[in-house]
């Protein structure tokens, strides 16, 4: 009997001295397999959007995950994501991290975690011009475009319970829905439409209207409890905020001289 227990104390140490590897954390994972592998969008410019003279995915959030990677001394590799894929693709290990326009909602953390606010935005509507939507009042009994697993599904439906909600997996066919006439207007964050606007042969068609919905926080997705990891990344954002790197990034995605101006009004949280 004593046997017994002795092999069964036994099996349950090796047991656990095999996971211990799997514990180690998120960082160790990343500099052994000498990648960051994180989640970014593809077609939402210009945030992550693939480049047609090179064929490869560029944007603001890559950028910032090109420098997240330099710090970890190791290259980046990015993977496609949705607004409906970015968390189960975190959830189920297929990235390290999600860098895809995520708002920092308290309904997500029970999923994820996430890093301090590394971009400030809010949410508005993008309509065609002159077709009399000014504001989320004006979409009572009319259609609204905007994407599954988004926050700004819900929130339109919030401010104006009389609208209907058409979901798209990308803010392109949204927005291709919106040019056809099937929704009266498009909603996500402002930074966002500004991008999808300006994707279009003929921007000075389109209008960004109303007041803000909502407030839209974004913040960089990180697996549940792995503090180490998380800490690093925040400490990294707001090195690259102090040093000016952060402004840098953002003067090339979003400065005067880009299309997609957006001034920069807003300051990082610096942790004393």
């Amino acid at each position: 009997m004593r046997i017994a227990v002795r092999f069964t104390v036994l099996a349950c140490l090796l047991t656990l001295f095999a996971a211990i590897p799997a514990l180690a954390g998120k960082l160790e994972d990343i500099k052994a397999r000498g990648a960051l592998v994180a989640g970014v969008k593809d077609s939402q410019r210009p945030f992550g959007y693939v480049d047609e003279k090179s064929n490869q995915i560029v944007g603001f959030e890559i950028d910032l995950m090109q420098a997240l990677a330099e710090r970890l001394g190791v290259k980046l590799e990015l993977k496609p994501v949705t607004s409906s894929t970015r968390i189960p693709m975190l959830t189920q290990g297929a990235v390290d991290i999600v860098a895809a326009t995520m708002t920092h909602k308290k309904e997500r953390e029970d999923q994820v975690d996430f890093s301090i606010t590394y971009f400030m935005t809010g949410q508005k509507l993008l309509v065609k011009k002159d077709g009399g939507i000014k504001s989320v009042a004006d979409l009572a009994g009319k259609k609204v475009g905007s994407v599954k697993g988004s926050t700004s599904e819900q929130n339109v439906k919030k401010a104006q319970p009389d609208t209907t909600v058409i979901s798209f997996e990308t803010y392109p066919e949204a927005f291709l829905a919106l040019k056809q006439g099937k929704v009266q207007a498009m909603t996500t964050d402002e930074s966002i439409l500004v991008g999808v606007k300006n994707s279009d042969d003929k921007p000075e068609a389109w209008d960004i209207v109303g007041e803000y919905i909502s407030p839209e926080p974004y913040g960089l997705g990180v697996a549940e409890n792995d503090s180490k990891f998380r800490d690093f990344v925040n400490l990294a954002l707001m090195d690259m905020w102090t040093k000016g790197e952060y402004q840098k990034i953002y003067d090339k995605w979003f400065g005067k001289d880009t299309k997609d101006y957006i001034p920069l009004t807003w300051k990082m949280e610096l942790w004393p």
